[in-house]
């Protein structure tokens, strides 16, 4: 589904629920998918299978009769950190960086859940990494509840972005992070090397809007910093040409920054499927 569609519908668990089936659907004759995650597998129903092992749900969608084959339970522990900062306000075309991000992370959830993974959810906002949701019972719903209320605002500048509640264990674990990933000095870049290890794997979902690359833009305009407030008229121009290649070095330095074993870098446009983008994070850590 178009990421407009699913705003539209304003209710971020279903639009979760809607992203991951679709996920699921399309990968039913594999036995694993995801972060080291193993789902249930779907195949046809054949003569001899218990009518009860039918997905009626799934059956009303697709007019298929799907059975579940197996469920094992995922041992890993899925972390899920939101960007929080004013940058995430940025919309483009009537989608907003946060809400895209929202959904992303309760997709994710969603499979989690169906697996009985354990799950947290974490917010980067003013410097500091605020655990929002701790793994436990009903984890899934307090995490569609903590993002549905989630409110960027402030800034991210930490230049030594440490948190003990981080620290690694020795279960396996992945971190997904959902940002702009847009920073002063090397923040960012920081905070992954820190975060990163054998127990631990990092995967960086980068949503960034077309016209913040693009920058075709032409006339006056008065650009605003959403995080420090400060705003600056300027001719667009006539510093279009010195922005475009800013940002396309910016990127490329990124890029090869995250160059990490145990770190996966993905990129989102904002008009981007999300069910897309989750595969192709599936298929950069193979």
């Amino acid at each position: 589904m178009l990421i407009s569609e699913l705003i539209k519908l304003n209710n971020l668990q279903l639009a979760g629920k809607l992203v991951s089936e679709q996920l699921i659907l399309g990968i039913h004759q594999s036995k694993r998918f995801g972060y080291g995650i193993e789902f249930e597998q779907y195949r046809h129903y054949q003569l001899g299978d218990d009518p009860k092992r039918i997905d009626w749900k799934l059956y009303a969608r697709t007019n298929k009769h799907l059975v579940r084959e197996s469920s094992t339970e995922s041992n890993f522990h899925l972390r899920f950190i939101i960007d929080l900062s004013g940058s995430m306000n940025y919309i483009e075309n009537g989608v907003s960086r946060l809400h895209y991000c929202k959904i992303l992370l309760a997709s994710l959830a969603y499979l989690g859940y169906r697996q009985s993974d354990l799950m947290s959810l974490y917010a980067l906002q003013n410097d500091e990494l605020r655990p929002l949701v701790a793994s436990g019972k009903q984890s899934f719903q307090r995490i569609l509840y903590a993002l549905e209320k989630a409110r960027a605002s402030g800034d991210w500048k930490n230049s030594d972005p440490k948190f003990p509640i981080l620290q690694s264990t020795k279960q396996k674990e992945v971190i997904i992070i959902a940002s702009d990933f847009l920073q002063v000095n090397n923040e960012w870049i920081q905070l992954i090397k820190n975060l990163a290890n054998p127990h631990r794997e990092v995967i960086i979902f980068q949503v960034l809007g077309t016209q913040e690359l693009d920058f075709n833009l032409k006339g006056f305009y008065r650009f605003k910093d959403l995080e420090s407030g400060k705003e600056v008229e300027l001719q667009a121009e006539s510093i279009k040409v010195e922005f475009q290649k800013n940002a396309e070095n910016y990127l490329k330095n990124l890029k090869d920054a995250m160059q990490i074993t145990f770190v996966h870098l993905v990129r989102a446009d904002l008009e981007a499927p999300i069910a897309s983008i989750i595969t192709e994070s599936i298929k950069s850590k193979k």
